[in-house]
């Protein structure tokens, strides 16, 4: 089963010595996730800034700068994974907040 491990982060950038160590922790738990084989893709993203919404309104397209909701945190990167259920994918999780020091939701894909 694949799980989606969001990264959940405060608006702002970290300074450059807490992210060279949590940058080495991420890369030490993303060959783990390598090694054990549950590793499928994993990706940072830019600030909230630089989003698009796209949505439909009566029938027309409407695109408008910016984040979807307003929030003093935002998604600031995602793991997916293969986890054979819910505990294996929750002591990911687990390992992922430790490197990030962040808060990370674990959530199952359909099907």
């Amino acid at each position: 089963m694949k799980y989606l491990l969001s990264v959940y982060q405060p608006e702002g950038e970290a300074p450059p010595e807490v992210l060279g160590e949590v940058t080495r922790r991420l890369d030490a738990l993303n060959k783990e996730l390598h090694d054990a084989g549950a590793w499928v893709f994993a990706g940072g993203l830019h600030p909230p800034s630089t989003a698009t919404v796209v949505r439909v309104n009566d029938g027309d397209i409407l695109m408008t700068d910016g984040p979807f909701v307003e929030g003093k945190e935002f998604l600031g990167g995602f793991t997916i994974i293969e986890a054979p259920d819910l505990d294996a994918a929750l002591g990911w999780g687990r390992k992922l907040a430790a490197a990030t020091t962040l808060p990370i939701e674990v959530r199952p894909f359909q099907g």
